[in-house]
């Protein structure tokens, strides 16, 4: 038998050794729950956009359905929108869809919305009877349109919160069925034709969603999209590529589990008394389309009523994305800390006995993935650089890690653009996929580093409970002309 005998030296080694063993795992249990996580939602995406594109016609509206369509209100919000609300509006007015208003909310803006609004559409006072179902700031005034007896302007005091813009048009909506857009998008002919096939074959469909691309470096004239192409920004083609990733997997996968928590603010169909059951948008709330949605969850859970929250790919909104750093920094924080607020707001559905996926598969995903995404990648780079210059880890396996990193978010980049080549095809050019593959590459490089660090303080504002302000949102333009 042997006896060893341990210095103190060896003894705090062997306990820094089993630290960093422990903290390496905690890293190493984090990527694995990110990498099974994601190529699980891209397996059930693949299965399931087949059925959903332009050349597959299981979602394209039957005619027999046309006369049993319900009415659609399209609320367009707009707080200082001069240079884009008349394209929006024109976009509203050519939509293929037969029983529809569109219902323009000026919520308080400073610019000269209200005056472009009342000269291109030729809008007069017209007074109306309405309540308030869902709290709202006043309503000044209500106007509608001689040229088009669809379209309505709503004057409002501002609130500073687009989601009191939208209970706005909640309360003086007059169809059983609501859209929410916003006022730097275009919507597709046909998209309101296409999610509405969701609330005819499924009663039981309380909210529906279609898929977001970046209208940047495309064409539009009076409204219409008559040519699509990629950003000419940097910024802004990246940016297609994140909308691609989270849209044709994210989305679609978490539908088909019965477990979607997100419906984007720029295009989705609500039924009107589901929403204002849940007292309507929560107007303090950073993340308002997102709350909405885990609310609606909330409710009908609790009530053991049957409900379906559903995402579509193939009706298209075409929006604005931001082209300076300042914009876009203001963006991905306020996105950040909105999801925390709703993530914490309502945790009591986390691992809820009766909250099924919802509450034991996408909340938990959420919360590991990406909430604590920002602060594990950055720790974990941190950690990683730290070991190396110690001598704890060899170079070769620190690059490995990095490098693996970098392979697996390339993989869904690459994933997501041949699914987008096989099944929608929406930019002509196969320039124009190469391209976005090269700067698939390129991202990790910056980019994606750039995007975590702002991430990580929106996490830090939510933590010390900074107050936000919105602030101005630089638009770009030049697709309209």
């Amino acid at each position: 038998m042997y006896e060893y005998a341990l210095t103190p030296h060896a003894l705090d080694a062997g306990k820094a050794g089993m630290l960093i063993a422990l903290i390496f795992f905690i890293f190493l249990a984090h990527q694995v729950i990110i990498t099974v996580g994601y190529l699980g939602l891209n397996l059930i995406a693949l299965t399931t956009i087949r059925n959903s594109t332009r050349g597959g016609r299981d979602y394209y509206m039957p005619r027999i359905y046309e006369k049993n369509l319900p009415g659609v209100s399209v609320i367009l919000t707009a707080y200082n929108e001069e240079d884009l609300i008349a394209t929006s509006v024109k976009s509203l007015l050519q939509t293929n869809y037969p029983l529809l208003e569109i219902l323009v909310v000026h919520d308080g803006g400073t610019d000269r919305t209200m005056e472009i609004m009342i000269k291109e559409f030729e809008m007069t006072p017209y007074p109306v009877a309405f309540r308030y179902e869902v709290p709202c700031a006043e309503i000044k005034a209500v106007y509608r349109s001689k040229k088009y007896s669809t379209l309505t302007l709503i004057d409002k005091v501002n609130a500073r919160s687009k989601a009191d813009a939208i209970n706005a048009g909640i309360n003086l909506a007059r169809y059983p069925l609501f859209s929410s857009l916003d006022a730097d998008s275009v919507l597709e002919r046909d998209s309101l034709m296409r999610v509405m096939r969701l609330f005819l074959e499924n009663p039981d469909t309380i909210a529906a969603g279609g898929t977001v691309r970046i209208v940047n470096g495309c064409q539009v004239r009076d409204g219409n999209l008559i040519k699509t192409d990629l950003p000419r920004t940097t910024l802004a083609k990246l940016q297609v590529l994140e909308y691609l990733r989270a849209f044709h997997f994210g989305r679609l996968a978490w539908s088909k589990l019965h477990a979607l928590l997100i419906i984007s603010g720029a295009f989705g169909v609500y039924r009107r008394d589901a929403v204002v059951s849940v007292g309507g948008y929560y107007s303090k709330s950073l993340g308002e389309d997102m709350d909405l949605i885990v609310r609606l969850h909330k409710h009908y859970i609790k009530k053991r009523e049957a409900y379906t929250i559903s995402f579509v790919p193939d009706p298209v909104c075409w929006t604005d994305a931001p082209e300076d750093l300042a914009t876009l920094k203001k963006q991905r924080v306020r996105w950040q800390r909105g999801l925390l607020e709703v993530l914490s707001e309502h945790r009591s559905l986390c691992f809820n006995p009766h909250a099924g996926t919802v509450g034991w598969l996408a909340y938990p995903f959420m919360v590991i993935v990406e909430a604590m995404g920002p602060i594990m990648e950055v720790l974990g780079l941190i950690f990683t650089l730290v070991l190396y210059f110690l001598g704890y880890i060899h170079p070769t396996a620190a690059l490995l890690l990095i490098t693996v990193s970098i392979g697996f978010g390339l993989m869904l980049s690459a994933s997501s653009l041949l699914l987008e080549e096989r099944s929608f095809h929406v930019y002509p050019s196969y320039r124009n996929t190469l391209s976005l593959f090269m700067w698939a590459v390129l991202e990790n490089f910056g980019y994606r580093q750039m995007i975590t660090w702002w991430r990580l303080i929106g996490t830090w504002r939510w933590l010390v409970g900074s107050e936000f302000t919105w602030g101005a949102m630089k638009r770009n333009t030049s697709w309209t002309k």
